[in-house]
């Protein structure tokens, strides 16, 4: 049974409830431990059709108090004492990592999810219309440039664990897996991913690709079979924005990982790698 759900987000951004609504909705669904991972406020020129920049820096010190609040008096749901965890997502941005950077030391963070949303300075997961009519060539310029630029971030030594590795097939998940067959395409793969273990990092496995377009788990398979091949240190997510999506599809999400020989996650906590069986 998955007890941990690492990548939780709040009406401080674009979710739904407050801190304590997803607690609660945690303590319901029998977890040990949630991790907040709110976003972290981007410079402008990275931008969003729907953007929630200052709102959320104007509420990131509310963010801080609430989360620390409830990790400071933790409670008990219907499976005991659920404790919390104070982190943040970052975005890995284009030309950018001195500002990213500062954003990772700003606080006295217990983990830090790395993710990748924009290609240069565009919003790929923004919404389908700028996919429609792409070429499978241009997708997989697409899909090569967003590992290159994943395989930086995890290079940087910023972050705990990756967040929704394979995020760019929310808008083409056919075209992805054409890409994903092709050799070149699992060389950038383990040559990423190795990377992403020589710097301590874990790789999320996240059921929010089930709530979107693409309709499958992040990762893919093949993605998963080259991560149990190199031993890679996985963590569980749900990617909640709203109550009733934490831990969302938890079963499935152990079962699918179980199918590829995988029986432990691991959290972090001011930054040491913590193991659990499942």
């Amino acid at each position: 049974m998955i007890v941990c759900d690492l990548h939780i987000h709040t009406c401080y951004s674009h979710g739904k409830d407050t801190p304590a609504d997803m607690y609660a909705a945690a303590l319901e669904r029998g977890l040990a431990l949630v991790g907040f991972s709110e976003h972290s406020p981007r410079p402008h020129g990275f931008d969003y059709t729907r953007e929630y920049r200052e709102h959320l820096t104007r509420h990131l010190p509310d963010y801080e108090r609430e989360v620390l609040a409830l990790k400071a008096a933790p409670r008990e749901g219907v499976n005991g004492i659920c404790n919390v965890l104070y982190g943040m997502e970052m975005d890995w941005l284009d030309g950018q990592e001195e500002f990213t950077r500062a954003a990772c030391k700003a606080r006295d963070f217990d983990y830090l999810l790395g993710s990748v949303h924009f290609i240069g300075h565009w919003g790929f997961d923004d919404g389908a219309g700028s996919w429609e009519g792409l070429s499978q060539e241009e997708c997989e310029a697409h899909y090569t440039a967003y590992f290159a630029a994943w395989e930086t971030m995890a290079r940087s030594g910023l972050f705990s664990t990756a967040a929704h590795p394979d995020l760019v097939k929310i808008f083409s998940v056919g075209q992805f897996h054409v890409w994903l067959d092709k050799p070149q395409s699992r060389t950038i793969l383990r040559r990423a991913l190795l990377v992403l273990k020589e710097a301590g990092m874990s790789m999320e496995i996240s059921s929010a690709g089930l709530r979107k377009p693409c309709a499958e788990i992040y990762p893919a398979p093949q993605i998963m079979t080259m991560a149990a091949e190199l031993e890679l240190p996985v963590s569980f997510a749900s990617d909640a924005h709203r109550g009733e999506d934490v831990a969302g599809d938890f079963l499935r999400l152990a079962a699918y990982a179980r199918s590829f020989g995988f029986s432990r996650h691991v959290f972090f906590e001011k930054g040491r790698m913590r193991k659990l069986d499942f």
